[in-house]
């Protein structure tokens, strides 16, 4: 019998998460369907109920509905507590679990994919939402040797990093700064997890702040050279990346999840990559 699952967004046209696992589930002989789910606003919950009564297994998340997943779920994985955001959802019985796997498939794309250890390494996140937030206890892990959190509105990155050094189980100094306090520091792997390169705006930063040798990594994917992405290359950076490994490596993540079994990334991520130029 085959097992439904879907990705639930408004809009979802957009979404390339059928076209990844309905590619994952080819390679790896697992009998699914995936579908793309839009939900109206406000009616969450009740497209999600409908989805599970005609037999759902489970969901991925989208936009604009991560909070109103986490507020539908019953049982929390730690990631999804942090991130205040769930992405994927399994159904069993009258059980709703929930996880946020956007922070491992970061994770996994920049050591794994990109061969970028952060071990030992400087970070520098720019934004303190949902992206960031998902992100952090991954990275700590790692065991960089600090974690830099800048925002526009200081305070809320200063939040987010009390929370992120509260929750770690390692001992990694993270800081939460504005722009202007950034001055001359330089950093070892940047992301920029803002929201500003999906309406082509460059966040406050100084090309400083990119050390020799720096990976700049663009979250968002499919915008080829952003404002960010040109900022870094106008600064001498030859290591440029955009989110296309995280959204596979999340992807993965959940098929795993869900079917006990992990597709390799490499064919579906050579598949959506879109030249940075």
């Amino acid at each position: 019998m085959t097992d439904r699952y879907a990705v639930i967004g408004n809009p979802i046209e957009q979404s390339k998460s059928p076209l990844i696992h309905t590619a994952f589930a080819q390679v790896t002989g697992q009998d699914i369907e995936y579908t793309k789910v839009l939900s109206p606003l406000g009616a969450f919950a009740q497209t999600v109920d409908a989805f599970r009564a005609a037999g759902g297994r489970g969901m991925n998340v989208t936009a604009p509905f991560k909070l109103d997943a986490f507020a539908y779920a019953t049982d929390l994985a730690p990631s999804a507590q942090m991130a205040g955001a769930v992405n994927a959802m399994k159904f069993e019985g009258g059980k709703v679990y929930a996880e946020n796997f956007d922070g491992v498939g970061l994770v996994r794309d920049v050591v794994h994919n990109l061969g970028c250890p952060l071990q030992g390494r400087r970070v520098l996140i720019l934004g303190a939402g949902g992206a960031t937030r998902g992100a952090l206890l991954p990275m700590l892990a790692q065991g960089p040797a600090e974690v830099v959190i800048v925002n526009r509105t200081v305070a809320k990155a200063q939040e987010l990093a009390a929370l992120a050094r509260k929750h770690q189980s390692a001992s990694v100094p993270v800081r939460g700064v504005g722009y202007a306090d950034l001055g001359a520091q330089s950093f070892d792997v940047v992301f920029n997890a803002t929201s500003a390169s999906l309406s082509a705006e460059l966040p406050p930063l100084s090309a400083s702040a990119f050390a020799p040798g720096c990976l700049a990594y663009e979250l968002a994917y499919g915008k080829g050279l952003t404002p960010f992405l040109k900022l870094a290359q106008q600064a001498g950076v030859t290591r440029l990346a955009d989110g296309v490994g995280m959204l596979a490596e999340q992807a993965a993540e959940a098929f795993e999840w869900w079917r006990g079994v992990r597709p390799d990334t490499a064919a579906v991520i050579d598949k959506l990559t879109v030249p940075l130029v």
